[in-house]
């Protein structure tokens, strides 16, 4: 990847390949869902002290599978909007099933006229 990615949807096409491990994908996920955790633990309870849990949570998961399972760096060093608000969509994608924690789908098949 020597070029700069222009678009989103280039992107996130990017990132689901760097995110391409179940493990991965299952680290993301509790990651982000500890983010919600804590924030929901936030405005119920009025504690802002632990805020602080939240960037441990988001990236300290991830970074870790990056890391250890998928033996890759982050894209939130070179695209940190796109990669946060990936973070997001892979979350949501997986909790309703449009993205499988098994890896990338397979490629669609384009059809020639």
């Amino acid at each position: 990847m020597s070029e700069r990615i222009k678009t989103f949807k280039e992107f996130y096409q990017f990132y689901l390949t760097e995110h391409s491990k179940m493990g991965t994908r299952i680290f993301h996920f509790i990651g982000i869902l500890l983010v919600f955790f804590v924030i929901g633990y936030v405005i119920s309870s009025g504690k802002e002290r632990f805020l602080w849990y939240v960037p441990i949570f988001g990236y300290g998961f991830a970074w870790f599978s990056h890391a250890v399972i998928e033996k890759n760096k982050p894209a939130t060093f070179r695209y940190p909007l796109w990669s946060l608000i990936s973070d997001f969509r892979l979350f949501f994608e997986l909790l309703i099933g449009r993205q499988k924690f098994t890896g990338i789908p397979a490629p669609k098949k384009t059809e020639e006229i």
